[in-house]
């Protein structure tokens, strides 16, 4: 198969060119600071037919105060406070069923898995998240990646990563849950929220012990343009085929999402993964990330695969990467 990116040893050495905002962390701490609203949990346990792990609803308050669905389960029979992992989804999923569950309960551990508000479509499941700020986005292609996009203050991900950092402060205070261990994870779009998570997780007093982030997504977007030739990023492209004359009035929103960006001001030890024949999120832009993090770092070289990255394989290392660090 042909390469889609830069060599290897050209990856290692690949930074991302394109400045951040001047007013990058003034943009996210007011954000944030406008969403510091009481969190509003609700747990109600639900029955699963599985002896193991036991499961609970979980409703929280995102951004605006909007309800963010998530599943809690945690191992049966468990005591103390737990670690915890908590988790985002790839673009368009969810957290599906209450039985589907990755193996972090099996290991031990706590697990939050969270919807994205407005996804989950291809997922499935029960109560899906709604984004009650999508009807008043202007005309978007279909998806959410031109959702809002005229302005960083509309911008769909605006909502999605506070609600990731809302997400990680729910984790830090359930009474099963030790504050001091806790993990966040995801692939792709998951992977994105994940570093997006750890870079602002310091704004809002979140102390993380690692984070996780598999071939993610919405990094080095100029770039990512430039290149990818799958998945979300054309939703992008095929917006602006239409609204002609609007590619920098984007570029300049995106770029507040930007996580290169992001992963600069992130504080906890990280395991990234990549995948070298990636056409969705190309290897460079994730090594643009990955360049850029100032924490204890490592990341797992995938050579010949494609966005699918290590699954199963790339499961046992964080398996292992996470026991080091949660115990």
């Amino acid at each position: 198969m042909p390469r889609v990116d830069l060599p290897l040893d050209q990856l290692l050495e690949y930074r991302c060119t394109t400045p951040e905002p001047d007013d990058l962390d003034e943009f996210w701490t007011t954000t944030l600071a406008e969403n510091d609203h009481p969190l509003d949990v609700v747990l109600s346990r639900v029955d699963t037919g599985l002896t193991l792990v036991e499961t609970y609803d979980v409703t929280f308050a995102g951004y605006g105060g909007a309800p963010i669905k998530a599943w809690l389960h945690l191992p049966a029979g468990h005591q103390g406070r737990l670690p915890v992992v908590v988790q985002f989804h790839g673009y368009s999923g969810g957290r599906g069923l209450p039985q589907q569950m990755a193996p972090w309960p099996l290991a031990g551990w706590a697990h939050l898995t969270v919807d994205t508000r407005g996804q989950g479509w291809s997922q499935g499941g029960v109560d899906p998240t709604p984004d009650p700020d999508a009807a008043a986005a202007s005309s978007h292609y279909p998806g959410s990646m031109t959702s809002g996009v005229e302005s960083p203050q509309t911008y769909f991900y605006r909502r999605v990563y506070t609600d990731a950092v809302r997400a990680l402060q729910v984790a830090a205070s359930l009474e099963q849950v030790d504050p001091d261990r806790v993990l966040v994870t995801g692939g792709s779009q998951g992977g994105a929220i994940t570093i997006a998570a750890a870079g602002l997780a310091p704004k809002a007093g979140v102390r993380l012990a690692g984070a996780m982030p598999d071939v993610p997504f919405l990094c080095d977007f100029r770039r990512s343009l430039e290149i990818a030739s799958a998945g979300p990023y054309p939703e992008i492209e095929a917006y602006l085929k239409g609204w002609r004359g609007r590619g920098e009035q984007v570029l300049n929103t995106l770029n507040y999402f930007d996580n290169v960006h992001l992963a600069r001001r992130a504080e906890c030890p990280t395991l990234f993964s990549v995948a070298l024949l990636d056409t969705v999120c190309p290897p460079s832009t994730v090594y643009a990330a990955y360049a850029e993090w100032r924490a204890e770092k490592e990341i797992a070289v995938y050579e010949y695969n494609g966005h699918e990255g290590g699954q199963a394989y790339q499961q046992a290392r964080q398996l292992g990467w996470a026991r080091a660090r949660l115990g």
